[in-house]
């Protein structure tokens, strides 16, 4: 997949001593406009904090992304080290560090290696290529099962644009803006506080809807650049047309992009939306689907193909929010499982089959006004337990 102006690469760095690609690079020919959002979480790693400051210029040429490693909870130490990474990267592509966004995931609390960059940073930046993307969407992945990788075009002032998108993440996924790691480039003529105000709508449509279990991560990222190379009539406000349609079509990649990440959930088996109709808003309609989503009663009721409606409505009754219990349907895609807050005993079998499936949704009217919201998450399998519980070893 190819964006006019971009090159990536990636090489097996062995960050924790493993044989595998850990150390990507994207890089664009021009300083290209940069827009980011990153954790809520009061824990925030050392690359967030780093590339919140860079990304106050709007600006950015190269995205250095490792795996394997947070850089989260290292301190001042931590911080040099996310620097001098930059640094690295800056002198091999002889760009300034300033235009250097860096990025990490892993375990927390452990340091870097700083001679996994430096004795491979020549090399990563020798080895830039036009269809190599897919490369940094594996080199970035930890306990993802499969890479991540969208694309979408769009025809903007009579050119023809492009955008491609990567993500990883499977687990600790709740981020409330992000998920773990987004990298999204595109060859738009994009003014950086446009591009800034789309991406957050887009990521308010895509990664803040998701959730595989509930948990925020300490390096949570989406990075958006915009380098101009596809010659479209500059976009400088979010109210021109040309923005309207270029957010048509990264909205649509951010959310192909969120449902990948869902449906790889670490021991997942099964894509489930959650959808919430009849409340008394849209933030109450997604405060109780994003808590029936987080139900380990929930997900692991659908994991045993078991209709356990009762899950739901206590679910719903601790979501914080006003509604009538003995107003509530709830049903397993278009089969009727509760009626008025009574189980439909006929309709278990029914139900039982639609849970078989790979994908469903439960859907939930509280008729008690015009608020809809969706959550989409995935069920608990034994596998998730294994894979957290050795996750360091």
């Amino acid at each position: 997949m190819r964006v006019k102006g971009y090159k990536a690469s990636a090489v097996k760095a062995e960050i924790r001593g493993r044989d595998r690609l850990d150390l990507g690079l994207i890089f664009s020919a021009v300083p290209a406009a940069a827009a980011g959002v990153f954790t809520t979480s009061l824990v925030k790693a050392a690359p967030v904090i780093l590339g919140r400051e860079k990304l106050k210029k709007g600006r950015a040429q190269a995205i250095v992304i490792n795996s394997s490693i947070a850089n989260a909870c290292t301190g001042a130490e931590g911080m040099a080290k996310a620097r001098a990474v930059a640094e690295l990267a800056a002198e091999s592509l002889d760009i300034s560090s300033d235009l250097i966004q860096v990025s990490s995931t892993g375990v927390i609390g452990e340091q870097l290696d700083l001679a996994c960059f430096s004795d491979n940073m020549a090399e990563l930046a020798a080895g830039l290529g036009e269809d190599k993307l897919e490369l940094v969407a594996r080199a970035m992945m930890t306990t993802d099962t499969v890479e991540k990788i969208s694309s979408a075009q769009v025809e903007i002032s009579g050119r023809k644009v492009r955008i491609v998108g990567l993500a990883k993440g499977a687990g600790m996924i709740m981020p409330n803006m992000a998920t773990m790691l987004c990298f999204v480039v595109t060859d738009a003529d994009i003014a950086p506080q446009c591009l800034q105000t789309m991406l957050e709508k887009g990521v308010g449509r895509s990664f803040n809807l998701i959730t595989v279990d509930g948990d925020t991560s300490t390096n949570d990222t989406v990075l958006l650049l915009a380098n101009g190379m596809a010659g479209n009539e500059a976009i400088k406000s979010p109210a021109q047309k040309e923005a309207g349609e270029f957010q048509q079509a990264l909205d649509k990649l951010l959310k192909e992009l969120a449902l990948k990440i869902v449906a790889d959930g670490e021991g997942a088996t099964k894509l489930i939306t959650v959808r919430v109709c009849g409340a008394l808003n849209s933030r109450e309609a997604e405060q109780a689907a994003r808590t029936v989503a987080n139900s380990p009663l929930v997900k692991t009721a659908c994991y045993g193909e078991d209709p356990n409606w009762g899950r739901i409505i206590a679910a719903l009754g601790r979501s914080g929010i006003d509604f009538n219990p003995e107003h509530v349907d709830i049903f397993f895609d278009q089969v009727m499982m509760v009626k008025d807050g009574l189980g439909l005993a006929e309709n278990e079998n029914q139900a039982a089959e639609v849970l078989r499936q790979k994908e469903f949704t439960i859907n939930i009217d509280l008729k008690d006004g015009a608020g809809v919201g969706e959550i989409y998450t995935c069920d608990f399998s034994h596998d998730y337990v294994k894979i957290n519980a050795d996750y360091r070893t």
